[in-house]
């Protein structure tokens, strides 16, 4: 199961992150996403738990948790949806 972690400090780790969440189960993979050009969190990022039951206790057991002195905010992630191309199309009535 893929978790959203957000709410993040912009000092917060991938280390610190999978250390939040070790205690509840085997973690696939931690990812903290970064702006392109800066390289500078985003204040959110992605925890991966292979098994659903641990994921799912593992969300109810952290979310609100302090880490890095802030509240995160931890919930099932949601698919990834397509973005409509924003380029101006003279059909388009915006």
């Amino acid at each position: 199961m893929n978790i959203y972690v957000g709410n993040l400090d912009f000092s917060s780790t991938e280390d610190s992150l999978r250390a939040l969440f070790e205690p509840h189960g085997e973690i696939a993979s931690v990812n903290i996403i970064k702006f392109r050009d800066t390289g500078r969190s985003r204040g959110f990022g992605f925890v991966e738990m292979p098994n659903k039951e641990e994921a799912q206790a593992a969300i109810n057991a952290v979310g609100g948790a302090d880490l890095d002195g802030k509240a995160i905010t931890v919930n099932e992630a949601r698919p990834k949806t397509e973005r409509r191309d924003r380029t101006y199309n003279k059909q388009d009535r915006w």
